[in-house]
């Protein structure tokens, strides 16, 4: 039996600890859930090759082995980029390397954090392009939290705890049904 993983990847530079710190609340509630070993990585350590690359195979060998992680991962949680700056780019390039047929079926959650009242239009600038790729895929869950969510980067909210509570559980029953399938098959 191979051991299930959770992968979490940050885009959001501008917003690093807030944005890590939800994704790996969050891939940690999942892996708890089902089992699985966590493994949160940012943007950036994808290294000076992501940019330059026009496939996987351009990328430098630490790189390789995050998307190999990445593709190879039960459940994936994105916490997306910014819509300002050049690492929205990054982000969606990252996704653009891959090949779709790698994340099929596999359960997504893309976690979005910004800045108050300003959160809809955030939301709908980080996420579109995200969830455009990955709706083709699977059906993501989409989970945002304002900066008053946080405190000192780390997440305070008890209604965001709830909502991811609630995301984590739709993951495990897409988890469990694929894994159900599997195992009549």
């Amino acid at each position: 039996m191979t051991k299930k993983l959770v992968v979490g990847i940050s885009g959001n530079l501008t917003r690093p600890s807030k944005t890590k710190a939800f994704v790996s609340h969050i891939a940690g509630e999942v892996a708890g859930r089902i089992g699985a070993t966590p493994a949160v990585f940012d943007i950036e350590d994808l290294g000076p090759s992501l940019p330059r690359a026009r496939r996987i195979g351009d990328l430098d060998p630490v790189a390789r082995a995050i998307v190999e992680q990445l593709t190879g991962a039960d459940v994936l949680v994105a916490g997306s980029p910014t819509f300002k700056g050049s690492y929205t780019g990054l982000f969606k390039h990252l996704f653009d390397l891959l090949d779709p047929s790698s994340l099929r079926g596999k359960p997504v959650i893309l976690a979005a954090t910004g800045g108050g009242e300003r959160h809809s239009l955030i939301v709908e600038h980080q996420l579109r392009p995200l969830l455009g790729f990955f709706e083709a895929l699977t059906m993501p869950t989409a989970i945002y939290a304002s900066d008053k969510d946080f405190a000192d980067g780390v997440l305070v909210s008890e209604a965001i705890h709830a909502r991811a509570r609630q995301a984590v559980a739709e993951v495990v029953n897409v988890v469990g049904a694929t894994r159900s399938v599997g195992l009549a098959a």
